[in-house]
């Protein structure tokens, strides 16, 4: 693991409150929806990519979905958010890693990542992911970047932005874009953040 990239997270989640980190958000739309949209069962494998101490899982888990799995490359940040749920917290697995070094132990029916794509700027790492996806999504795969009216900067790092013609043209070797919906997210501190989500499926789409 990359100690430099995961010190950097470390220090965030340890130094900042959630009213202090950009990404923040009570109730995580557009993400939610577009999970309940792809059909899976409450009782399918669901991943949730850069999760840390982001409450995406916790609502997962009051809807009823059980198989269900965090990673993220701060150990702070799944410490913040196992304290968060408490005993709740025993029903979710959860990986502290660098998801370029990550190898699953299983497939995947659903892959979400709103928190971990875009933070990767190298042509390989990018390739790294792709292949990671490709080999333990079985179906769905939900990706939320930075459009490209976005910011550039995240956390003081560097990201990378997307349209849906670049994001479709690096996914279609394997999934087929079904849907996707730009996103104004506004942070805690009241600036807005343009979000480009796309849900891809890997198979044969019913019309």
């Amino acid at each position: 693991m990359d100690n430099t990239l995961q010190s950097h997270w470390d220090n965030t989640y340890l130094s900042k409150g959630p009213d202090q980190l950009s990404w923040s958000q009570n109730l995580p739309e557009p993400s939610l929806s577009l999970i309940k949209s792809t059909g899976i069962t409450k009782t399918d494998a669901i991943i949730d990519i850069g999760g840390g101490d982001a409450t995406l899982i916790e609502n997962l888990l009051s809807e009823g979905y059980s198989d269900l799995t965090v990673l993220d490359i701060s150990s702070a940040a799944i410490d913040r958010a196992r304290k968060r749920l408490g005993e709740r917290a025993e029903k979710i697995k959860w990986i502290v890693c660098n998801i370029l070094d990550f190898a699953p132990a299983r497939p995947y029916k659903l892959w979400h990542d709103r928190a971990t794509f875009h933070f990767l700027t190298e042509t390989q790492d990018i390739k790294n992911y792709k292949h990671i996806v490709s080999e333990f999504v079985d179906k769905d795969l939900i990706i939320g970047t930075f459009s490209e009216n976005g910011p550039t900067m995240c956390s003081g790092l560097p990201v990378r932005r997307y349209n849906l013609e670049s994001l479709e043209l690096f996914f279609n070797d394997d999934f087929q874009l079904k849907q996707s919906v730009n996103s104004d997210h506004v942070t805690p501190f009241g600036s807005v953040q343009n979000f480009l989500f796309t849900h891809f499926f890997k198979g044969q789409l019913i019309d």
